[in-house]
């Protein structure tokens, strides 16, 4: 299993993430909305909006999911803080950077996964990731790429609306 690399801003990233004072806050319905309309429009069981702590994802909104964090060395959102576009694996089982992942090969056994990293507006760094997780492979089409990009940026502006 390849871990999420660190990027060499993680310094002023952490700091964005400290300064929009998010992390271990309260359930809140504006961000639970977000989720439950992805788990919905694309019939997955896991939708969150993550942000990526030094050590640990932490889920400021979850469908899905028991544990409000987990581990970032064994996260899929880790990975896709890194990616400016769309992060999308259609089944984690032909990847090898998942294919041995914990989360693949035991619960929630995730075989799809798409992301999209989620950025402080005063800092433009990524500070999280808005994402749908599935137990079977697929591939999204335009039309669901694009209905998924809108509830990313939606995800977004209402991390920002604290600041």
């Amino acid at each position: 299993m390849n871990k999420p690399l660190v990027p060499g801003y993680e310094r002023d990233r952490m700091c964005a993430v400290q300064d929009l004072k998010i992390l271990d806050t309260a359930i809140e319905e504006r961000f639970d909305k977000i989720t439950r309309e992805a788990a919905l429009r694309f019939a997955v069981p896991i939708s969150t909006i993550t942000i990526i702590d030094k050590d640990r994802e932490w889920y400021k909104s979850m469908q899905g999911l028991k544990q409000r964090e987990g581990p970032r060395d064994i996260s899929f959102c880790a990975h896709a803080l890194l990616h400016e576009e769309m992060f999308i694996i259609e089944d984690t089982l032909k990847d090898p950077l998942f294919a041995d992942n914990p989360m693949v090969i035991g619960e929630p056994f995730i075989r799809f996964y798409a992301g999209r990293s989620l950025h402080d507006a005063k800092t433009n760094l990524p500070v999280g990731v808005f994402c749908i997780k599935d137990i079977k492979p697929r591939v999204m089409s335009m039309a669901d790429i694009s209905a998924f990009l809108e509830m990313a940026i939606k995800a977004e502006d209402e991390i920002n609306r604290r600041q």
